[in-house]
C-alpha cells in the first residue's frame, strides 16, 4: 500500500531522513518507533504530502505521493492527531464530521450529524455527547471523539500520531485497544508513530525502528523483544545506556 524508497529530508544542516526505506502492506498496522527528535513525525508528513522530501520517492498503491488530485489523495486518509486538535468552537458532532461537511466528501447536515453520532458510538461516548463543546471533556474523552472524526469518512489509511500521550495508563490501554479492534473492523491500513511501547504491543502487526534518519530494524512485532539490534533492544528496555546517546 505505501513503499518509501530513499526518502531523504533535510532542513538547512540538519539532515532528519537519511534514505528511508519501508514498506506498508495493505491491511497491515506498522508502528514506527524512536526517539523524541528521530524524524518520526517528518516521516509521517512526507507520506501526506505535507514535506516534501529532497530524494527518494513515496507511493500509495505505486502512485506518486506528490501527483494527481491532492483532494482525492488526502480523502482516502484518516488522521488521529496528538494532541487531539479539536476545533473549540465547533461541537462534538461538527468535529467528527469535519470532512463530511464542506469539499467533495460533503454531506447533507443531517446525514453527516448522523455519522457522527455512529462513530461517537462506536468509540464508546454516547449521542449526548454530540452538542457538547471539546472543553466540555475529559482529556480521554476529547481522545476518543478525534478516533471518530480519524474513521467518519470510512479511510483505507488512518495515522496515529502518539495516541495516547497526555492519558493515564488506564485510559491509554483503552484507546490502544479501541485503535486496535476498529482497524481490524475497517480493514484499514495504519501507520502509528509513537514512544509508547504499551501502544506498539498493542497496536502493531510490524513494528519498525527510525534512528539517526534510517529504518534500524523491522519486522513482526512478535520477534522485536527477540531481536539482538542494540537500539532496539535499549530503546524497548528503557535503558540509558547503549548506542542511543540520551539527549542532554
Amino acid at each position: 500500500m505505501i513503499t518509501l524508497s530513499g526518502v531523504q529530508k533535510s532542513f538547512g544542516p540538519n539532515r532528519v531522513l537519511r534514505g528511508v526505506d519501508l514498506t506498508i502492506a495493505k491491511g497491515e498496522s506498522m508502528v514506527i518507533i524512536g526517539g523524541s527528535g528521530t524524524g518520526k513525525s517528518v516521516l509521517l508528513k512526507s507520506v501526506l504530502g505535507l514535506v516534501t522530501p529532497d530524494a527518494g520517492t513515496i507511493t500509495l498503491d505505486g502512485q506518486d505521493v506528490t501527483k494527481g488530485d491532492r483532494d482525492a489523495f488526502l480523502a482516502r486518509f484518516g488522521m488521529l492527531f496528538q494532541g487531539g486538535a479539536l476545533f473549540d468552537s465547533l461541537k462534538v458532532w461538527e468535529n467528527v464530521a469535519f470532512r463530511l461537511l464542506r469539499g467533495h466528501l460533503a454531506r447533507p447536515k443531517a446525514e453527516a450529524r448522523e455519522i457522527a453520532i455512529e462513530k461517537l458510538r462506536r468509540v464508546g461516548l454516547k449521542p449526548e455527547t454530540a452538542d457538547m463543546f471539546p472543553a466540555e471533556l475529559s482529556g480521554g474523552m476529547q481522545k476518543r471523539v478525534g478516533l471518530a472524526r480519524a474513521i467518519a469518512a470510512s479511510p483505507e489509511i488512518i495515522f496515529f500520531d502518539e495516541p495516547t500521550t497526555g492519558l493515564d495508563p488506564i485510559m491509554s490501554g483503552v484507546i490502544n485497544d479501541l485503535i486496535r479492534e476498529i482497524v481490524v473492523e475497517m480493514g484499514a491500513t495504519a501507520m502509528t508513530i509513537t514512544h509508547d511501547m504499551s501502544s506498539v504491543r498493542a497496536i502493531a502487526d510490524k513494528v519498525a525502528m527510525l534512528h539517526d534518519g534510517v529504518i534500524r530494524w523491522t519486522g513482526p512485532v512478535s520477534e522485536m523483544d527477540a531481536t539482538p539490534d542494540p537500539y532496539v533492544q535499549q530503546f524497548i528496555q528503557g535503558r540509558a545506556t547503549g548506542p542511543i546517546a540520551a539527549v542532554r
